[in-house]
């Protein structure tokens, strides 16, 4: 029995990819970062290019992009690299709040305990 997205025409993986394993040092992917379309699809593009762009008219995550293509995400990633290298999509990294300074905190926490 073979499972979905692992076992499935591994050299169909290989044709998507041009036979290239990993998308570089420089690659700006992992699971969370956001992918927004910058450019409608073009006649003759991949159809994995074109179903990607279709999928970040507004901004999805990456492990979302996989999911929904059905592909392993090391697979999706050299697929999104191709098309940020082309300028055809911009990555952003979901905001994360910064962590207060601990020295603060304590310092917040005295002023209260001394009402």
């Amino acid at each position: 029995m073979s499972r979905p997205g692992r076992d499935d025409a591994p050299d169909r993986l290989y044709t998507v990819t041009q036979g290239r394993s990993g998308s570089g040092p420089d690659n700006p992917f992992d699971l969370v970062t956001l992918v927004v379309a910058e450019c409608e699809p073009t006649p003759g593009m991949q159809s994995e290019h074109t179903a990607i762009l279709r999928l970040t008219e507004a901004p999805t995550a990456v492990v979302e992009i996989a999911a929904e293509l059905r592909l392993p995400v090391s697979i999706t990633k050299i697929l999104l690299a191709d098309l940020h290298a082309a300028g055809r999509v911009s990555a952003r990294h979901p905001y994360t709040a910064a962590v207060p300074d601990p020295d603060i905190l304590e310092q917040v926490l005295v002023g209260l305990r001394n009402l």
